[in-house]
């Protein structure tokens, strides 16, 4: 068995794609974090929209000059990046409506059904081959999830229904990301994505941004039908630090699904969950039980013993198909 050798280029740029979906991982839990603080005072489609005008800005300004310029957006593949964008959009609009009436940590837990699915699809849609040790850590991941949400228990009252929807759609966006990541920069997956929620946020506004179906009591349903109100002063540094960190999130997870095969990114999506559990502690006071921080040890060793995995393989590989 080799170690990993620092200059070998294919094990380098395994290396970078992980360190790309850890990087996005941080800015998306900032990004749920935020959206859950919000989901009391403003529609769901509105913050949506606010953010992704931002996120729009930092790509074109200060990212797009870095990577070539406005060129960088031309493609011949624009439906491919439509039907990304809408399941996206499907991933994100059931994830924060779920965020609005349960814990951030229980929501996280739930959506990680998805590394699971992603890790199928690369092997039914992709032609990935998964090796034993891979399957078993991704396993110990999952079932770490299990512990935490209990089976039976208030975990599975219908609003946790639609993170799990959500799960599968953000399962496909990873799969046809691999799809696009051959021809496609980071930049322009992202840039795609950014319009096709400015359009589906805007469409809402327009449909339901009068507010005359909110006040059902439900905090999911007021929260995607509530009026749109002109945001507070102080609220404004949190919409704009949700625009930047969806911008950077959405920009390295690309990259990481660009540089690696899905089954290797996908299970390093764990490093949400102990994410998601500080973020409940210090901002909502939700504090894990013992129970949950037993599920939490066991996704993160799932993940480290990836990591160790990786390390390990080295120069083993055989062939671009062969996997481990």
């Amino acid at each position: 068995m080799t170690t990993l050798d620092p200059t070998n280029a294919e094990a380098r740029t395994r290396i970078i794609g992980v360190l790309c979906i850890v990087g996005g991982m941080l800015f998306f839990s900032l990004n749920d974090m935020g959206i859950k603080f919000l989901s009391g005072a403003y529609a769901l489609h509105q913050v949506v929209l606010i953010r992704t005008l931002i996120a729009l800005t930092v790509l074109l300004a200060f990212v797009m000059p870095l990577q070539g310029g406005f060129s960088g957006l031309r493609t011949r593949r624009l439906r491919v990046h439509l039907l990304r964008g809408v399941f996206v959009v499907l991933a994100n609009m059931l994830f924060f409506v779920a965020l609005a009436a349960m814990p951030l940590a229980e929501a996280v837990a739930i959506s990680f059904v998805s590394p699971l699915l992603i890790t199928a699809l690369s092997v039914l849609l992709l032609g990935e081959m998964v090796g034993p040790r891979r399957w078993l850590a991704v396993g110990i991941g999952l079932l770490g999830v299990l512990v935490i949400l209990r089976p039976g228990t208030e975990a599975f009252r219908p609003v946790a229904i639609l993170p799990l929807l959500g799960a599968v759609a953000y399962a496909m966006v990873n799969i046809l990301t691999r799809r696009l990541g051959g021809t496609e920069s980071a930049v322009t997956l992202a840039f795609y994505i950014q319009i096709t929620f400015v359009a589906v946020s805007a469409a809402m506004g327009l449909g339901v941004g009068h507010g005359r179906y909110a006040g059902t009591g439900d905090a999911s349903l007021d929260f995607l039908l509530r009026a749109w109100i002109w945001p507070e002063p102080g609220d404004w540094p949190i919409l704009a630090m949700l625009g930047v960190s969806a911008a950077i999130g959405s920009l390295l997870v690309a990259q990481g699904y660009r540089l690696c095969e899905a089954a290797l990114a996908a299970p390093f999506e764990y490093t949400a969950m102990p994410l998601a559990v500080f973020w409940g502690v210090v901002v909502f006071g939700d504090w894990p039980d013992p129970v949950s921080w037993t599920g939490i040890a066991l996704i993160l060793a799932g993940g480290l013993y990836l990591i160790w995995r990786e390390t390990r393989r080295g120069l083993e590989t055989e062939g671009p198909r062969a996997r481990r």
